[in-house]
C-alpha cells in the first residue's frame, strides 16, 4: 500500500526511489510490528481481561503454573493483526508469495481462535476435537502444497497456469525444475528431485508439523515466540538471497523470482514477536494461544518451503522439533509399556519438575535456538 503510494510519488520525487529497496522495507517493517504491538497490546490485554478470557492450567503440572491461571490468553492475535497490517502498508501487494504466506498464517489462525475460543469462552476444555483440528489444517495445508508446487517452479502466473494444467491433463504426472528439488545444506549440487506429489507432501508435511511444533512449544512465558523471532529472521536473509539471482548464484542456491519481498513477512514476523514479547515475557501479562502459535508455525513453514530450505528450518527449528518429538515418544512410551519416558510432556516442563526455574527453561532453550540459527545460516557460505 505504501510501496504503491511511494512508486507513485517517486515520479515526481526521486528521493521516494529508496522505497523500492526491500532491505529498507523490511527493516521499516519490523519497527513498525513493533509499534503497532506497543500501542495495540495494552488496550487489547484490558479487553480480554474484561471479557474474562482467561488461561486454564492443568491439575498435573508444576504447581508453581498455578498462580498463572486466569492471565488473559488468545494474545496471538495481536502477533497477526500486527504481522498483516504491516506487510499490507510495506510489502509489494502484488506478490503471488506474500499472499499465500498471508493467506496460510490467517487460516492457521483462524483454527486456533475457534479452538481459543470454545476453551476460554465457552468452557469447553476440548475446544475443536483433534480430528476437526488436523482435518482444517490438512485442507489449508494441501491446498497451499499444491500452490507452491507449481508457483516455486514458475517465475509467472501464466506459466504457473501453464504447468498446472499440464499436470492435470498428464494424469498428474508432471516432472518439476531442479529448482524444486530437496536441497541437502553443505553441499553445493546434492538435492532431491521430488516430483509433483512428493513436493506437495513435503510441503503438506513442514506447513502442518511446524505448525503443530510451535504450539506445543508454547507452554512458558516467552518459550516460543523468542525462536519463532530468530527463525522468522534467519528466513528473512534465506529470502532475499533466494529472491536475488546473482546471490543466489554465487551461493549455489536456487532463484526464485520473488522471494525476495517475503523479507518484509520475515520482518513483521520478528517485530511483532517482539513487541508481543514485551507483554509475554515472565511473569506474563498474556498467553499467545493457538491462535498465534498455529499461525506462525505455519507461516515459518510456509517460507521455508518457498525458499527451498525445509532442511534449514528443520535444523533452526530444533527446540520445535524436540518438543514434538518428547510428545510422541511420551504418548507412544505410555500406550506401549504403561511407563513414561519424561515426568511430563512436553520437555520443557519435564525440566520444570526436575527443579529448573521457568526462566532457566526459557533462557537455555533460546540459547539453544540461536546457536542453531547461526548453524543454519552458515548453510549459506560452508558448501
Amino acid at each position: 500500500m505504501l510501496l504503491a503510494l511511494a512508486n507513485w510519488i517517486a515520479s515526481d520525487v526521486r528521493t521516494f526511489n529508496v522505497f523500492g529497496y526491500i532491505t529498507l522495507r523490511a527493516v521499516l517493517a519490523t519497527m513498525t510490528a513493533l509499534v503497532i504491538s506497543f500501542l495495540v497490546g495494552p488496550r487489547m490485554i484490558r479487553k480480554l481481561t474484561q471479557y474474562n478470557i482467561g488461561q486454564s492450567v492443568r491439575d498435573d503440572g508444576p504447581q508453581s503454573h498455578l498462580i498463572k491461571a486466569g492471565t488473559p490468553t488468545m494474545g496471538g492475535a495481536l502477533i497477526l493483526v500486527s504481522i498483516i497490517i504491516t506487510t499490507l502498508l510495506w510489502a509489494d501487494l502484488r506478490n503471488r508469495f506474500v499472499w499465500v504466506v498471508l493467506l496460510v498464517m490467517a487460516g492457521f489462525g483462524a483454527i486456533g481462535w475457534i479452538d481459543d475460543y470454545r476453551k476460554v469462552v465457552h468452557r469447553n476444555p476440548r475446544g475443536l476435537s483433534a480430528r476437526q483440528k488436523i482435518l482444517w489444517q490438512s485442507l489449508i495445508g494441501l491446498v497451499a502444497a499444491v500452490y507452491l508446487a507449481f508457483s516455486v517452479s514458475a517465475p509467472s502466473t501464466a506459466q504457473f497456469l501453464q504447468m498446472f494444467i499440464a499436470w492435470l491433463f498428464s494424469g498428474f504426472n508432471l516432472d518439476l525444475p531442479p529448482k524444486a528439488d530437496l536441497i541437502v545444506p553443505f553441499f553445493k549440487t546434492v538435492s532431491y528431485p521430488l516430483g509433483v506429489w512428493g513436493f506437495i507432501v513435503l510441503s503438506y508435511c513442514v506447513i502442518v508439523g511446524t505448525s503443530n511444533a510451535v504450539n506445543l512449544t508454547d507452554g512458558l512465558d516467552g518459550l516460543a515466540i523468542m525462536p519463532t523471532v530468530l527463525i522468522g529472521a534467519a528466513l528473512g536473509i534465506f529470502s532475499y538471497v533466494t529472491g536475488r539471482a546473482d546471490f543466489s548464484s554465487y551461493l549455489f542456491l536456487p532463484h526464485i523470482p520473488g522471494a525476495s519481498e517475503l523479507t518484509v513477512i520475515c520482518g513483521a514476523i520478528a517485530g511483532a514477536g517482539l513487541g508481543f514479547l514485551w507483554f509475554n515475557a515472565y511473569p506474563a501479562e498474556v498467553f499467545m494461544g493457538d491462535v498465534g502459535a498455529l499461525a506462525l508455525g505455519a507461516a515459518l513453514g510456509a517460507i521455508a518451503i518457498i525458499v527451498r530450505q525445509e532442511i534449514v528450518l528443520f535444523v533452526m527449528g530444533g527446540v520445535f522439533v524436540v518438543e514434538t518429538l518428547s510428545v510422541m515418544i511420551q504418548v507412544a512410551s505410555f500406550k506401549l509399556t504403561g511407563r513414561r519416558v519424561f515426568r511430563m510432556a512436553p520437555i520443557h516442563h519435564h525440566y520444570e519438575l526436575k527443579g529448573w526455574k521457568e526462566n532457566q527453561v526459557v533462557v537455555r532453550f533460546w540459547i539453544i535456538t540461536m546457536l542453531l540459527v547461526l548453524f543454519g545460516l552458515s548453510t549459506l557460505k560452508l558448501r
